[in-house]
């Protein structure tokens, strides 16, 4: 009873802050939103961090207030929301313990390493003994029905080649540090017990998801790569990416091949309760042809746009909280790419219940944001943009530790 009590007042301190923010004396000077906003959020991070029961985020409702999630910790694959909700990942597989953080050879991996983990057939739940930086050798190529899960430990993939989902299904991935990631050789890879194949070189991202379907990518911290934080082209769908805290990037995040790549109609990809922070430039995400869901997110800094996209991507924009940069020419969330005016406003967009702040605005086109249209990006059901900050409080790498609450 007594943490309920104080996290409830500390949340109730959260809340008075932030709506101070709004206040007819900060509405008179923009320049102290920006500060307001950055000083309750960085406050409440602090003050908050382990604050999980009750948030209003309701994949972590679902598992934050166990306890036991150490000997639960499959019971994660139950609590998936959005257009990556089937994503089951290694549920019902063994547990299986990545104890050394090596990868001399893509080919042969040696047990107990991430890559022989990730390429076996069968459904697989990984989890590290110990804190561990991992330097990739070459991407690792993951096989179907994996998790990796990097609760109880400090995990980073970092200062190599990153996370490949190439024509697979079925993958988690929760609770790892993931930056410094680099473009990767040509080489042979291992990517199942009975089959190695010849991969180019990589481009560069933290994940990148090539014709991947029900893919779950949560509470991961995600800086500075080569090339985009998070990538979903050729055909890939249903997929989710929440609960993530990125910074300091400039491509952060394409959904769709190319223009001319029709078969990215039929992705569908939810984007929910991030928190997209300092030094971030575009791509918020950016996205082609299929369907978005962008609900509940914590947009602090964008040099260029927050959401973007071409060839008539639907997107449904919802209680999401946009603080624009100080910049006079930089406060549009949005950039409709490679369309003349007349094309892009037929283009589906809508922004509905977000809170915009230090003159931000987001141009709606294509269909009125009452229509049915967007039945087909909306995935759950967005909560109040007020709640945003207490939603997306603890976004990234959480700092679970065994026999602690997570």
């Amino acid at each position: 009873m007594a943490y309920y009590k104080l996290s409830l007042a500390l949340l109730l301190t959260f809340c008075l802050t932030a709506n101070s923010a709004t206040s007819s004396s900060v509405q008179q000077d923009p320049e102290l939103v920006v500060q307001e906003v950055h000083r309750s959020i960085n406050a409440s991070r602090r003050n908050l961090a382990y604050l999980s029961c009750g948030s209003g985020n309701p994949i972590d409702d679902c598992w934050r207030c166990d306890p036991n999630w150490e000997r639960n910790r499959q019971r994660l694959a139950d609590c998936a929301i959005g257009f990556g909700k089937d994503a089951i990942g290694g549920r019902n597989g063994r547990i299986y313990v990545v104890t050394d953080s090596g990868d001399d050879d893509p080919v042969n991996p040696r047990p107990g390493t991430i890559r022989h983990a990730v390429i076996q057939d069968e459904p697989l739940w990984i989890i590290f003994k110990r804190d561990m930086v991992i330097k990739l050798n070459q991407e690792l190529v993951m096989n179907s029905f994996k998790t990796i899960d990097g609760r109880g430990a400090s995990v980073h993939i970092a200062g190599g080649p990153c996370i490949k989902i190439h024509f697979v299904s079925n993958i988690i991935i929760h609770g790892i540090h993931l930056h410094d990631c680099k473009q990767g050789g040509n080489a042979n890879i291992r990517d199942s017990p009975h089959h190695e194949g010849w991969w180019t070189v990589s481009d560069g991202d933290a994940v990148s998801i090539f014709g991947g379907r029900h893919i779950w990518v949560d509470h991961c911290s995600l800086s500075n790569c080569q090339d985009g934080l998070i990538d979903a082209i050729h055909g890939s769908t249903a997929i989710t990416i929440s609960n993530n805290y990125m910074t300091h990037h400039d491509k952060v995040m394409l959904l769709g091949h190319s223009d001319s790549y029709t078969q990215d109609k039929d992705m569908h990809v939810t984007i929910a309760f991030n928190h997209f922070g300092e030094g971030l430039v575009q791509r918020m995400p950016r996205c082609r042809h299929g369907y978005f869901h962008v609900v509940n997110n914590d947009y602090t800094h964008w040099e260029m746009y927050a959401i973007g996209g071409s060839a008539s991507p639907t997107i449904n924009s919802q209680g999401n909280r946009f603080l624009a940069p100080d910049e006079r020419f930089r406060k549009e969330v949005t950039k409709h790419e490679d369309a003349p005016e007349s094309e892009w406003r037929q283009w589906n967009w809508r922004s509905e219940g977000d809170l915009m702040l230090n003159g931000a605005y987001f141009r709606q086109s294509g269909a009125g944001a009452s229509s049915s249209i967007y039945a087909r990006a909306s995935s759950l059901s967005a909560r109040p943009s007020s709640l945003v900050g207490s939603i997306t409080i603890t976004a990234g790498a959480l700092n679970c530790r065994k026999g602690n609450r997570c």
